[in-house]
């Protein structure tokens, strides 16, 4: 099987995950394709394949030469977002994309004008969706591509490798893939997750997280007599969201610029509940910006009385630069690879989140290297053959550089 058709077999899964479940994994398809992915690593002839009961998937490719040479591991996660469908994906590869506007279906369109990105892609072959879902290559083009990785070393023994360890798993979309992900049986100097988007991509920088819950109480009355009586959560939600910056808002902030963003919002007179996602690169920014709504919400019951508002802060995960910084030789092996693959790197931060920050906070530098995936997490996501093919190239050429690493 070719590193195509491998990918588009895993699209024909659904595995997409939900933020209000209590299971891990989050959905119980998510163990249909991990059991299906458990074989294939059996019949692919990679040892010491385990699944666990909550999906996570281990193996080793032994290695092929006694010199003493680093474990290192690769990751990807195999479910997909909840914010677009991933049930029936159909996948349709186009040949030699001319760089027109692409029709998905009948009335849906992918124009070059609203994706442009598809013009970096012009002569290539690329796999897109019919309009109607996701495509899913977030992250299943890095599960092929590992896979395929994988396969290439064992029928290639002239490259010499070490023990190299492959893990995927489930939840990632939802904040919660690295939660179980056993570090200890895992048992790697170092690893990468092929998580990233287009050619090139590495990323060792991502935001520092946390989560805010919000609780108005209103006090309901009927409308007519309501004079000096009645305190309108739903009027509160919005006064205690005009308190936020509008020019520190995902849609007006880029590069290393933080935000606060506003997920969910439910509201009635006697009460509401907001969420915010609370994002910065800079740790001592993102303290701030945590004690920023604190000032917001004493603000407002300063206002309207004593514990009107309440606030839950939780914080998600860190941003894992102060763990790689000590250990760049991780990073220099991939620039290496890159550039001996064919490859211009392109460093850049992750304007969000991914296992391998919560991994690196664990004990496992992982840093996150591109998968291929372009306007992932909707119907208009596409991979390109090629890119794909690249990251595959990159894969095996980290792992040849390892074999001669001098720690």
């Amino acid at each position: 099987m070719n590193l195509t058709e491998r990918f588009i077999n895993y699209t024909t899964f659904d595995t997409q995950s939900a933020e209000d479940s209590q299971t891990v994994p989050s959905t119980p398809k998510q163990l249909i394709f991990a059991r299906y992915l458990k074989e294939e690593l059996e019949e692919e002839g990679l040892r010491d394949v385990q699944m666990d009961d909550k999906g996570y998937i281990y193996a080793t490719l032994p290695a092929n030469t006694k010199k003493d040479i680093p474990t290192i591991g690769f990751i990807s996660h195999y479910d997909t977002s909840p914010d677009a469908s991933g049930k029936d994906v159909k996948a349709r590869i186009i040949r030699n994309y001319d760089g027109n506007d692409i029709e998905l279906s009948p009335g849906i369109v992918s124009s070059t004008q609203m994706f442009p990105e598809l013009l970096q892609h012009k002569g290539e072959d690329i796999i897109v969706t019919d309009g109607t879902t996701l495509l899913g290559a977030d992250d299943k083009a890095g599960i092929a591509e590992i896979v395929q990785a994988m396969c290439y070393l064992r029928d290639h023994d002239e490259i010499p490798h070490g023990d190299i360890r492959v893990g995927f798993n489930p939840d990632e979309e939802i904040g919660m893939g690295a939660h179980h992900f056993d570090v200890e049986r895992f048992g790697c100097k170092w690893a990468y997750t092929i998580d990233g988007g287009d050619l090139g991509e590495l990323e060792y920088e991502n935001f520092n997280a946390a989560a805010a819950k919000i609780a108005i109480k209103g006090v309901s009355v009927h409308t007519g007599y309501a004079k000096g009586k009645m305190r309108n959560a739903s009027r509160l939600a919005c006064e205690f969201n005009a308190i936020i910056p509008e020019t520190e808002l995902p849609e007006t902030t880029e590069d290393y610029q933080g935000f606060y963003h506003l997920l969910g919002m439910e509201t009635r007179t006697e009460e509401a509940k907001l969420s915010y996602l609370i994002r910065d690169h800079d740790r001592e920014r993102f303290e701030e910006r945590k004690q920023f709504l604190l000032q917001c919400v004493k603000q407002m019951n300063e206002k309207y009385g004593d514990d009107t508002v309440t606030i839950e802060l939780r914080d998600q995960y860190y941003n894992m630069k102060e763990k790689i910084d000590p250990q760049m030789h991780v990073i220099d092996l991939v620039l290496k690879a890159m550039q001996e693959s064919g490859v211009s790197p392109r460093v850049s931060p992750i304007r969000g989140g991914t296992d391998g920050a919560q991994l690196s906070f664990r004990g496992l530098p992982c840093p996150n290297i591109f998968a291929g995936g372009v306007n992932f997490h909707g119907p208009h996501e596409f991979v390109s053959v090629q890119v794909m093919e690249k990251a595959m190239q990159v894969i095996v050429k980290i792992c040849e550089l390892t074999a001669a690493y001098n720690d």
